[in-house]
């Protein structure tokens, strides 16, 4: 059977050790057993996220853990600022706007980083706001922000500062208490290597000062419910036992490499992947690239879309599309999770390929000596 090459930010691929461990036979989550394992779970996803803070584990995709830090903290009529540099910084603004809150939207060029500078100063004419809510690395443009500096910003004012991980934990670097971030947002089906249904929110002391007054509507995913069944090492509603089976497995082999090391792969990987691009004549979309996906500018007059297909056909190499005014201009190829040195590598190989069939003109082999020079044959 031809192997196929999942290179997309989300799901990314599962390896087949963890795979097996899901596979196991099924248990029932209201047990010591089960327990043991959800701890061991929490407590491996503290050191990803590099936190002493609660995490809170749902059964959702990330989008519920956004959701989660919107109503948990604000009331109707509160100011949030937004930071809106793709479809996902929008995301939050759509969720806030969808309870009654007010979104002072930061718009960002679609590929560019936010200045810290610029948030600073919607706080200061905005004393009031409740909080601020941005993203680590955009998915959509492939753009990582600087979430140290402006949580340097935030962190001498009232404003909750809430971060959506989601892409780029375990990939991009990030530092959760060191950087103030009060509410880290994540899910499961990207750095972390497992299929999408979990999603998680590390709620600091002061993410937890502005919960106490919320006055959004809010059941199934009411903060205050987890951190009491957080109590008993336990979840308030029915967990994704075999999931969360999984997620133990998957930590057990990042943090027993090391976070630091697990994200510097992925950098050597998102490194090679941009240097073969490069050398095939082809020009990256983000000024600021993440470490977790990299889009790039397809050449003038090819549609991206059609040479994904293409790569996925014929190939069994799967990219990511480009998104609302990006579609058929990129295609977006991950580095994070499961995917490795080998998914780099081939996709790199069937991409010159499908790039020679369709018409376009470089030096072949380019790519692949490019990415080797750094990843090795």
């Amino acid at each position: 059977m031809a192997k196929n090459y999942l290179m997309t930010p989300g799901p990314t691929p599962v390896p087949e050790y963890i795979r097996n461990e899901m596979a196991k036979p099924m248990i029932h989550h209201r047990t010591k057993e089960y327990q043991s394992i959800f701890k061991d779970a929490t407590d491996g996803l503290k050191k990803i996220f590099k936190t002493s803070n609660d995490i809170y584990t749902f059964t959702s995709s990330g989008t519920g853990a956004m959701e989660a830090s919107v109503v948990n903290i604000c009331s109707p009529g509160d100011k949030v600022i937004v930071v809106r540099g793709g479809k996902f910084g929008e995301r939050f603004d759509e969720i806030a706007k969808a309870y009654g809150v007010e979104v002072i939207q930061l718009d960002v060029e679609w590929g560019a980083s936010p200045k810290a500078s610029d948030i600073k100063d919607l706080l200061d004419k905005n004393p009031g706001v409740r909080a601020v809510y941005t993203t680590l690395c955009e998915t959509s443009t492939a753009t990582v922000f600087d979430i140290k500096s402006i949580g340097e910003v935030v962190r001498p004012t009232n404003a909750v500062y809430v971060v959506d991980a989601i892409s780029g934990l375990g990939a991009d670097k990030f530092e959760n208490d060191a950087w103030g971030v009060d509410i880290g947002v994540c899910g499961s089906q990207k750095g972390l290597m497992i299929p999408p249904g979990l999603a998680f929110c590390s709620v600091s002391p002061k993410a937890w000062k502005a919960a106490e007054t919320s006055r959004l509507p809010k059941f199934y995913f009411n903060f205050k419910k987890y951190k009491k069944a957080m109590d008993d090492t336990d979840t308030p509603f029915t967990s994704a036992i075999t999931l969360v089976i999984g997620l133990r497995k998957a930590l057990e082999t990042i943090n027993n490499k090391g976070i630091d090391n697990v994200t510097a792969e992925h950098a050597a990987q998102a490194n090679a992947f941009r240097d073969a691009m490069k050398a095939i004549g082809l020009s990256i979309f983000s000024k600021s690239p993440s470490n977790a996906v990299t889009a790039v500018n397809t050449p003038a007059g090819m549609d991206a879309d059609a040479l994904i297909k293409l790569l996925k056909t014929e190939f069994g190499v799967t990219f990511a599309p480009g998104q609302e005014k990006l579609k058929g201009k990129i295609f977006r190829a991950a580095h994070m999770g499961g995917i490795d040195k080998e998914h780099t590598m081939e996709s790199i190989k069937a991409l010159e390929i499908g790039l020679t069939k369709m018409g376009y003109n470089f030096n072949a082999g380019s790519g692949i000596d490019a990415a080797a020079k750094i990843l090795g044959k």
